[in-house]
């Protein structure tokens, strides 16, 4: 590795290890909730994060459409596949929370259910990944659904403006009785900060691996196609 490539990891382990120590040393107790609250710093920037993912996969797939270069595919891809980690991350954390402070696991209100359809609408993306073993027609079908799939993330943001729902309303741009105490702010942006760069950093590792396998397989092909006597047969 050239020393720039280690940039983003020490970032991610820095940031990282900043957030946790705000998490749990910095950052004050939730007054009625308490100390489950602390999730928060975790499941929001997680839904945060995968919001951008999505836009990612939005955003490479109309240009792979556009350009019909293989690149954009397979960052549409890799993009995908981290934007539905972190979005079970936000499934999961979610009910842990919502247990101890609603007293049920799960309620199939505006923002949850529109949550669910979200996570499954990529992982059905990843999933038709793997099932089409045409290239060209596997990325345009992929990038149809991940520009079609996108237009749940907005629905998923405004929901709780949109609708009365049993989820928290927002604390940060939901008006003039919104807002945080200080140091969980600084806490929450912290976090918001290094998910952030783990996103870049898992997202940049997996096209990597894409464009890759993509160079494995065009030798390939080019060793199939050389006359027998090129082989050494």
């Amino acid at each position: 590795m050239k020393g720039r490539d280690y940039i983003l990891p020490v970032l991610v382990l820095v940031t990282m290890l900043a957030a946790l120590y705000l998490v749990g040393f910095y950052a004050p107790v939730e007054r009625e909730q308490g100390v489950v609250q602390k999730i928060f710093y975790f499941h929001v920037p997680s839904a945060w994060v995968a919001f951008l993912a999505f836009f990612v996969v939005f955003a490479f797939s109309f240009r792979y459409l556009v350009s019909r270069d293989k690149r954009w595919d397979n960052r549409a891809a890799a993009a995908a596949e981290v934007g539905v980690m972190f979005c079970t991350l936000v499934i999961v954390t979610g009910p842990i929370w919502a247990k101890p402070v609603w007293g049920i696991w799960w309620t199939w209100d505006a923002r949850l259910t529109l949550t669910l359809v979200l996570w499954l609408i990529y992982v059905s993306y990843v999933l038709l990944r793997h099932y089409i073993a045409d290239a060209e027609k596997r990325a345009t079908l992929s990038a149809v659904l991940g520009i079609i799939g996108f237009i749940d993330v907005p629905l998923v943001y405004f929901a709780i403006r949109w609708w009365r729902t049993q989820h928290p309303q927002p604390v940060i741009g939901g008006g003039g009785d919104s807002g945080m105490d200080p140091r969980m702010a600084a806490t929450f942006w912290v976090c918001v900060v290094a998910f952030t760069v783990l996103f870049v950093y898992l997202f940049q590792v997996r096209a990597k691996q894409y464009d890759l396998e993509d160079e494995i397989e065009q030798a390939h092909q080019l060793a199939d196609e050389l006359p027998s006597t090129e082989k050494g047969v």
